[in-house]
């Protein structure tokens, strides 16, 4: 082997976020680091289960359902256990909501911090039979000056993150994270145990050639969705048709969105009026995480991360991707009539 082929200056997600210019912000300290190096332990735990479910029997539902009223796996359960113990003992915590839990976890004394944590455990593991990638989502907001930790701090626009990613797990485990400063993306070395900086400073192509809804839905959508979705697949000459790209796990769709550009889409429609995918810890990582690699994410109308939440499950359609494909999907809301949409 060509030892001169082998790169040594390896940048870890630790040395990356500590010393080579991701730069935190003024407002953030020390213990945003510790909490993100908290996250980033219990996706590498999760990636090994993810790795060996079928093995140990993770594989199957667990017997119960979550908050959402989807049947829970058991993968799901113990994902979720994994990632509220170790926000809790990374004593930098003081709100935890989980996709899973009905309710916040308020974190006592002496464990509690200054930052509340939101996530999807295990975003689409009813994947996960067919070898399908799933992920982690979460954000992170910072408490209100004053608070010790309520739900309140969590009930506030995207925009206000401090910090949002996701980790999905596959063939290989990446960790796609911004804190404000543009997105970054690490692959976990599992020979080294590490999350690896391999995409570093991610841009949407501000045009893509991909469109990623569930058109089985497509006889619920309304007007403005379905005129758009015909504008890209019969397309006047010389532009030519999109290609339709649905994994069905939010996590490798948006993946794939932001290395490749495109547009991804979960409308609310006539049977979801306010759309399915969770606002808190779906919706707003997945916008601020687009936004920050110079796309767009809007519920059609509407900004994403200026949303204010009225509770921690709330739910509402999204879009997000390439700037150019968004904006020609947001003048169709402007000029087809829209039945009931939001």
């Amino acid at each position: 082997m060509n030892t001169e082929e082998i790169s040594t200056n390896i940048i870890t997600l630790t040395r990356h976020v500590l010393n080579d210019g991701l730069r935190l912000g003024p407002a953030a300290t020390g213990d945003l680091t510790l909490l993100l190096t908290a996250i980033s332990f219990t996706s590498k735990f999760i990636a090994t289960n993810v790795r060996k479910a079928r093995l140990i029997n993770l594989v199957g539902l667990a017997g119960e359902t979550n908050v959402q009223g989807e049947e829970q796996k058991k993968l799901d359960v113990l994902s979720n256990d994994i990632m509220v113990n170790a926000l809790r003992a990374s004593g930098k915590t003081a709100v935890l909501v989980s996709e899973e839990l009905e309710d916040a976890i308020i974190i006592d004394d002496p464990y509690k911090g200054k930052y509340c944590v939101v996530f999807d455990p295990l975003d689409g593991s009813s994947n996960i039979d067919a070898g399908v990638n799933i992920g982690t989502i979460f954000g992170i907001y910072k408490i209100k000056d004053g608070s010790t930790g309520s739900v309140a701090d969590v009930l506030r626009p995207g925009s206000e993150m401090v910090a949002a990613g996701y980790i999905m797990y596959g063939s290989s485990a990446n960790l796609v994270l911004s804190t404000g400063q543009g997105v970054n993306g690490y692959t976990l070395d599992a020979s080294l145990g590490e999350f690896i900086l391999t995409h570093p400073n991610i841009q949407i192509p501000p045009r893509g050639k991909i469109y990623s809804f569930n058109e089985g839905n497509a006889m619920y959508f309304y007007s403005p969705v379905n005129a758009y979705l015909k504008s890209i697949k019969y397309p006047t000459a010389p532009k030519t048709p999109y290609s339709a790209r649905y994994i069905g796990s939010m996590v490798a769709d948006v993946h794939r969105t932001l290395l490749y550009g495109g547009i991804f889409g979960y409308p609310s429609d006539k049977k979801s009026k306010n759309g399915k995918l969770r606002l808190l810890y779906e919706a707003f990582p997945m916008a601020f995480l687009t936004e920050q690699a110079g796309g767009i994410a809007t519920t059609g109308t509407s900004r994403i991360l200026d949303i204010v939440p009225s509770g921690i499950h709330d739910r509402c359609p999204v879009f997000l991707g390439s700037r150019d494909d968004v904006l020609d999907l947001m003048k169709f809301y402007k000029e087809v009539p829209a039945e009931g949409t939001n």
